[in-house]
């Protein structure tokens, strides 16, 4: 099996489609694979670390005044797109080109419809992108995260509830090592605070002030993850706010085996990007989601009212955070154990584990009704 897997900008767009060409190799599947990004995602960073080939366009977004100048430049960069994305398709000559979302998916999966070639859109969020709104009109199949986002995709031939494949990626990671890896006992109750992998400055300003608050919660582990850019900074202010760190809050950098610490973890508290919310789902993790104001179509408030509507999360708008507002809900959860049941199995019901599964047999099913076609 030959695939083109493109998506590019952000990790949420990236991960899903690392994830499918993982659960080719899980499945045993042979499969040769070409990711094609743009040249200034994170995309450029993450695939050729992953060992897959990349290739990159040159390709952006439309601005929001229609009529600039940039725009008339968007259009020509989509046309050279898709001119590219043609001759590395008929290069790799793929059975199937996959897209997971940013502007790079748009020429791509586009070039490969015009082809005659199966196509796959992947929507991450509950409100879909530009793009993919764009290309359902040309894709197979048009794959989403969120049952919400089902009727969004009128345009679309066929359009499927699949989850996230994020979601099949974490559901088997080993809680006692992610425990372990904290230097933390079996029993160790842990709140886990997540700023992202680059930080966001609301959250980990939060953490300065909620750590004072901290010191009387001795049953509780704290686990605050700052980002690189923001750690050394982050913890130097909570020092001088708590004088000396208690012994059961944490302040990292960053946490290379994520999986493992959420298999571990009793509630998070972070962004509602769709891939965290795949992997908190899958592993049945309550939380406090606070969406990031600064997405397009405010994606990220929708995607965690779908949680909260389900009673798998409470959310909490940036506006209204602050380290008290903040420690108060986290109090409410932490000293009521049914309430912390119930938001895990609301989650769990939430958590699509067999996304990949799913992604892929619908991979196979449209390679499969192509080659019928040709007989």
């Amino acid at each position: 099996m030959r695939i083109i897997l493109t998506g590019g900008g952000t990790g949420g767009h990236i991960y899903p489609a690392l994830a499918i060409a993982e659960q080719c190799r899980e499945q045993g599947i042979k499969a040769e694979f070409l990711y094609i990004g743009g040249k200034r995602g994170l995309e450029t960073k993450i695939v050729p670390e992953a060992k897959i080939r990349f290739e990159s366009i040159d390709i952006t977004g439309f601005r929001r005044s229609l009529f600039s100048l940039e725009n008339i430049r968007t259009i020509n960069r989509f046309i050279q797109g898709v001119k590219i994305s043609k001759k590395l398709i008929r290069e790799f000559r793929p059975d199937i080109v996959i897209g997971t979302g940013g502007y790079v998916c748009g020429p791509v999966v586009y070039a490969a419809a015009k082809l005659g070639i199966p196509t796959l859109v992947h929507e991450q969020n509950a409100i879909p992108g530009l793009t993919n709104l764009f290309l359902s009109g040309y894709a197979n199949t048009v794959a989403v995260s969120f049952e919400d986002a089902l009727p969004r995709f009128r345009r679309a031939k066929r359009v499927l509830f699949t989850g996230n494949p994020r979601a099949t990626m974490v559901q088997h990671a080993d809680r006692e090592r992610g425990l372990a890896s904290l230097g933390l006992p079996a029993d160790a109750q842990i709140v886990l605070m997540v700023g992202g992998s680059r930080g966001a400055r609301a959250l980990v300003e939060a953490m300065v002030q909620a750590a004072p608050l901290l010191e009387q919660k001795p049953d509780v582990h704290y686990v605050f993850v700052t980002g690189e850019i923001y750690y050394d900074e982050i913890y130097e202010r909570i020092e001088e706010a708590v004088e000396t760190i208690p012994t059961n809050l944490h302040v990292l950098p960053y946490i290379p085996n994520m999986p493992e610490v959420l298999a571990a973890t009793s509630l998070l508290i972070g962004r509602a990007g769709a891939s965290s919310l795949a992997e908190i789902t899958s592993l049945g993790t309550p939380s406090i989601l606070i969406p990031s104001p600064n997405v397009t179509n405010n994606h990220q408030e929708a995607n965690a009212l779908a949680l909260k509507k389900a009673g798998a999360a409470e959310m909490l708008l940036e506006r209204d955070l602050s380290g008290q507002s903040l420690v108060t809900i986290v109090d409410r959860i932490m000293n009521n154990e049914q309430e912390r049941k119930r938001m895990s199995e609301a989650s769990s019901a939430l958590g699509t584990p067999q996304s990949a599964f799913l992604l892929l047999e619908e991979m196979q099913r449209l390679i499969a009704e192509k080659k019928a076609d040709k007989h």
